[in-house]
């Protein structure tokens, strides 16, 4: 018995670990080829050990086209639809956890029912209505959605509101506060993993749209990274180095992120809601 399990971990770990390969080899390959010249990566084939370090492509990359300004948008159209989706979701999700209301199991029905609905379904209504707006061509449609919520954060978060004792929301209307205090004071504090978590799921999802800017941003001056990056490859598609580079620099805040708060992403998703 102790053979077979001993048989029996060392498959997974390989299995792990050509899996792991499979799937850092192409981002190895990215930043081997980013460090090389344009004349190198034709030389150097699928090697991921670049012979010679060209950081000037880095360089290259931050001069050749408005980075800072596009990458100022990508922040603006990030860390704002962040604070308004966790805001409205967790105040949502308190409410149809805790709020004993007529009829509040339907209305939480419906809201989960609309992450049936594609993407698609809505998206032309909501260009028109931004047009009607006269927001087209500007950031507010990438940002102002954010704050009237998501279905699916709802749900996760009132799933961890619902889990929590009830009796601190009763100690605290002992103690004289009332439900968006109680809120404010009580549960959300407990639930700062599952905040956290949530927050570094949307960075990645924000900070890498393309789609949203595609349909409503026309002019270079509030282009997002993924979008400029779309142009800048039509442009320099020849020049892989840059490119690579240019792709990598883009990508680096979403892998920081991920590696320095994997630990909160496990704590958020697990919803244990216990202190």
């Amino acid at each position: 018995m102790k053979r077979r399990g001993l048989l029996t971990t060392v498959g997974l770990y390989v299995v792990l670990v050509v899996g792991s390969v499979v799937f850092v080899y192409p981002f190895l390959w990215m930043i081997a080829t980013s460090l090389r010249s344009l004349a190198g990566v034709g030389s150097a084939g699928a090697s991921v050990v670049p012979e010679e370090f060209r950081w000037d492509n880095y360089v290259r990359a931050v001069t050749s086209f408005p980075f800072w300004r596009y990458t100022l948008n990508s922040v603006l159209t990030t860390l704002i639809p962040i604070v308004g989706t966790v805001f409205s979701c967790t105040l949502a999700g308190f409410a149809f956890a805790r709020l004993r209301v007529r009829f509040s199991g339907l209305v939480f029905g419906i809201v989960l029912a609309t992450m049936l609905l594609p993407g698609e379904v809505t998206m032309v209504p909501q260009f028109m209505l931004f047009n009607n707006l006269g927001m087209i061509d500007t950031l507010y449609p990438l940002i102002l959605p954010a704050f009237f919520g998501s279905p699916f954060f709802i749900f996760l978060f009132r799933q961890f509101f619902a889990r929590m004792p009830s009796e601190l929301a009763d100690a605290a209307v002992v103690d004289g506060c009332g439900w968006f205090r109680t809120f404010w004071l009580v549960y959300l504090p407990l639930a700062r993993p599952a905040v956290v978590a949530v927050s570094i799921l949307l960075f990645m999802g924000y900070w890498n749209n393309f789609l949203g800017p595609a349909i409503y941003i026309n002019s270079d001056q509030w282009k997002t990274l993924p979008l400029a990056l779309a142009g800048f490859q039509s442009v320099n598609g020849t020049d892989t180095p840059l490119l690579m580079a240019t792709s990598l620099l883009i990508t680096l805040p979403c892998l920081v992120l991920f590696f320095a708060a994997q630990k909160h992403i496990t704590q958020g998703i697990t919803f244990t809601g216990g202190k």
